[in-house]
């Protein structure tokens, strides 16, 4: 048994970016030999204002099969409006623990008080994998520090034996049976038991079916152990994308896409000017960069990395509440900015974020013009904007720009023409009954129209490039408060009217 202590009593250790404190190696010299096992307790106290993470060096022989490690910690009362503790947690192995490094093996954060790994199985969270001798961490995340500070208790138990062969990972397909080009609706942000989710990968499987989804992006908090999770998942109806949910302290992004097996590095703050380098990590890997919720409330969730490094954005995230108001707002300012100053365009998702069974798969869904139902496809048609956000299945848009010369645009395209052409938008809706259509350009709201009550219906506005730089469309339920546009049911990604210069 060991007493960490007080970290105040102890040294910053800084590695890579991040500072963080490093304990006392924990020691099983006295090895147990055949098929025993060893446990050491180790307690301390964290203070308020502790680093972002804590090392917990851990000595580990040969001859280990398994590695269990449990941890508690308490939850004193605090005064109202006052954060209590929150202790996250996760494990390095003897790889070192460098910034973007090899040595992740694993994060639950603060989802499960207890994990496993071994060669041939590991929690959901952990990858399996050898249990090699040398110096493991485990990491101790302090999300948040009550005033009377935080007491923790970490048992690592180390069992000793045969280990077994790890099983070669199997990957989803990156290729489904598709319509060729056509509208492919999906889900990118989704968190299973292998982060901080309640559903099994099956059960998600299940629901993006029912939601009538054609692909789904598996995205959990920090880690990528779930990508070898959908064995017998995928199918000709159903195209799994490899991702994570990349969760900062200053932000969370969607590392979208990216190639089974990626880890993409969370270690960091916007302070340390470290998140361009792992951005491009996500496209090395063929994936997306989406910043998720960037005006949610939560401790964290608040996006600080700017958009310079955003493939996309994610404008709404689950059911539509004031901070997806807020997003689409800000959303918008970016493609005023990128008018202006002819820089490229930012394009808009949404995405369900679904963690438990009472928030819906594919509320809302992002639906992409794709040239066939593959990964390549739909990151391309991502990337390049041409996709609408629908609240459901239900709910479909066409939305195009046409002038007097025969000459149009759809989503996320650029309508040539003469400044002063007239030029005809027109939203077809379906499955969006007691609706309003709303169309929004560079000087905001200019033209709204009632739809049928029935929900499906035409809507026409009329403009030209000298008046409009761009024309985005939304479809509305009723409004809740006076005052105020209701929910949102769908809106499209912009189509911009340039003019041709004379």
């Amino acid at each position: 048994m060991a007493d960490a202590g007080a970290i105040g009593r102890r040294g910053l250790l800084v590695t890579g970016a991040a500072t963080a404190l490093t304990l006392g190696n924990v020691s099983f010299a006295n090895a147990a030999p055949a098929d025993g096992e060893e446990t050491r307790v180790v307690r301390g106290t964290l203070p308020p204002g502790s680093p972002d993470y804590v090392h917990l060096p851990v000595e580990v022989p040969r001859g280990v099969r398994e590695i269990h490690v449990s941890y508690r910690y308490e939850h004193p009362p605090v005064p109202a409006g006052t954060q209590g503790n929150a202790l996250d947690i996760g494990i390095f192995d003897e790889r070192g623990t460098d910034l973007g490094g090899p040595g992740f093996r694993g994060w639950s954060g603060g989802a499960r008080t207890e994990f496993f790994l071994r060669a041939d199985a590991a929690t959901p969270g952990y990858i399996a994998g050898p249990v090699g001798a040398g110096t493991w961490t485990v990491l101790l995340g302090p999300y948040t520090v009550a005033p009377q500070g935080l007491d923790y208790e970490v048992t690592i138990t180390l069992r000793f034996g045969a280990s077994a062969a790890t099983p070669e990972p199997v990957y989803p397909s990156q290729r489904a049976r598709g319509r060729g080009r056509a509208w492919y609706r999906g889900d990118c942000h989704l968190h299973s038991v292998h982060s901080d989710g309640r559903r099994t990968p099956a059960e998600i499987a299940a629901a993006a079916r029912a939601a009538g989804l054609d692909f789904i992006n598996t995205s959990e908090h920090n880690t990528h152990s779930a990508h070898s999770a959908w064995q017998g998942l995928w199918g000709d109806d159903l195209l799994v994308l490899t991702g994570e949910e990349v969760t900062t302290r200053n932000g969370h992004v969607l590392a979208l896409g990216t190639d089974p097996g990626t880890f993409i590095d969370w270690r960091y703050r916007a302070r340390d000017n470290r998140f361009g380098r792992f951005a491009r990590d996500i496209r090395r890997t063929g994936g997306l960069v989406v910043p998720a919720h960037p005006h949610a409330a939560c401790i964290g969730c608040n996006w600080k990395f700017g958009f310079g490094e955003a493939d996309a954005v994610e404008v709404w995230n689950g059911p539509y509440t004031p901070d997806d108001e807020v997003s689409l707002h800000d959303w918008d300012n970016t493609l005023v900015a990128a008018v202006r100053g002819g820089r490229r365009w930012i394009p808009a998702m949404g995405n369900s974020d679904a963690h438990r069974e009472h928030r819906a798969v594919g509320h809302p869904q992002t639906v992409v013009l794709a040239d066939d139902l593959t990964r390549e496809a739909i990151l391309d048609g991502i990337r390049a904007g041409r996709s609408y956000v629908a609240e459901s299945s239900t709910v479909s848009l066409t939305f195009t720009a046409t002038d007097g010369r025969g000459r149009h645009a759809g989503i996320g395209e650029r309508l040539e023409t003469d400044k002063d052409t007239p030029v005809t938008l027109r939203l077809d809706v379906t499955g969006a009954p007691g609706c309003t259509a709303r169309f929004v350009t560079d000087q905001g709201l200019l033209h709204t129209a009632p739809l049928p009550a029935w929900g499906t219906g035409t809507a026409e506005w009329h403009t030209t490039a000298a008046y409009a730089s761009y024309v985005r469309a939304e479809v509305r339920h009723a409004r809740l408060l006076p005052g105020r546009p209701g929910p949102m049911a769908a809106f499209t990604n912009p189509v911009f009217l340039g003019a041709v210069a004379r």
